[in-house]
């Protein structure tokens, strides 16, 4: 019996081999690791045209409804985490591919956030290149945590996590969503803001955790940001099309706000000459709220599983 192809994308740190035991798959799989992107569709389809099934990190490659088109063999496509909004699951469910997830962790991403957070609060970036390049001896001066309020757009895992963080520094916690009830936000001592427009306002920074839909596309523009205080920073590490991208980068050149934390992109990799790669009130990471040993351990271990049990006709963790 032939083996089947499998293909691993976007393995940017080549470690997908090493985060799981693949040797239980080898009399079932022939298995290819591709580390670089590929930036172009026809050149990712020539790849793996003939491949049965495509493990993929997050939204690194998208899996639109043209591109499955191209790829017939295709039978499993693997994503990490149980939601990817760049997968078209009903354009795959139609081809008879199916789709599954594995588990994620919220602590890491709250974690980063509050990575961010603290560096842009304090400076961290430009005081340690000050320091390595044999610079100004302290040029800025920090912003206090202690007695200032976070505003979390979102108090879901992720946002509970970070709520509980803002607490133990002294921050005052305001929260804000759609569908956020004034019982859930008590029972986490959170104040619930009566609107967006009070959260934006009163708030000294802005932490968004929410999930992407087409209620949340966009709900950051030109007027909640010109609602921001002048000092505050707005802190994204959940989908980039939450906040009107050319609005934001408007916003920072003119001041309106102090600054942005950032780790998710319209484009992915962000292109060489975008201003987030410049603007000196941005800090910037490369898209690795989840990238910890611990989900990595996780998505590639439980990949293996849904092959597993795909291949035994049982499918696990489908998503719908």
């Amino acid at each position: 019996m032939s083996k089947l192809r499998c293909a691993i994308l976007d393995d940017y740190q080549h470690a997908a081999l090493a985060m799981a035991d693949w040797s239980v798959l080898a009399e079932q799989l022939d298995i290819q690791v591709f580390s670089s992107h590929f930036s172009e569709q026809a050149a990712l389809v020539q790849a793996i045209h003939d491949c049965e099934i495509v493990v993929i990190m997050r939204e690194r490659t998208p899996f639109k409804a043209d591109l499955l088109a191209q790829l017939p063999k295709l039978k499993l496509l693997i994503t990490s985490g149980m939601r990817n909004a760049s997968i078209d699951v009903a354009a795959a469910q139609t081809q008879g591919v199916v789709v599954c997830g594995t588990a994620t962790h919220p602590e890491p991403p709250a974690e980063l956030t509050w990575a961010l957070i603290l560096g842009l609060a304090r400076q961290i970036v430009p005081e340690n290149l000050a320091l390595r390049t044999n610079g100004p001896w302290q040029q800025s001066i920090g912003m206090d945590l202690a007695g200032q309020r976070l505003g979390l757009l979102g108090l879901g895992k992720i946002g509970s996590k970070i709520a509980k963080v803002a607490q133990a520094f002294g921050m005052d916690v305001l929260a804000w969503s759609q569908n956020l009830t004034l019982e859930h936000t008590q029972a986490l001592g959170v104040q619930l803001a009566e609107s967006k427009a009070q959260l934006l306002e009163q708030s000294d920074i802005v932490s968004i955790h929410l999930v992407l839909s087409e209620r949340t596309r966009g709900l950051i523009g030109v007027a909640e940001l010109q609602r921001m205080r002048r000092h505050a920073y707005l802190i994204n590490t959940s989908r980039a099309a939450i906040v009107d991208q050319a609005a934001l980068i408007h916003a920072l050149e003119q001041g309106w706000i102090g600054g942005a934390g950032l780790d998710v992109f319209e484009i992915e990799p962000l292109p060489g000459q975008h201003p987030f790669r410049t603007l000196p009130n941005v800090l910037a990471t490369p898209h690795i709220g989840y990238v910890t040993q611990r989900n990595y351990q996780t998505y590639f271990g439980e990949a293996i599983e849904d092959i597993q049990a795909f291949l035994a006709g049982t499918p696990i963790r489908q998503l719908s």
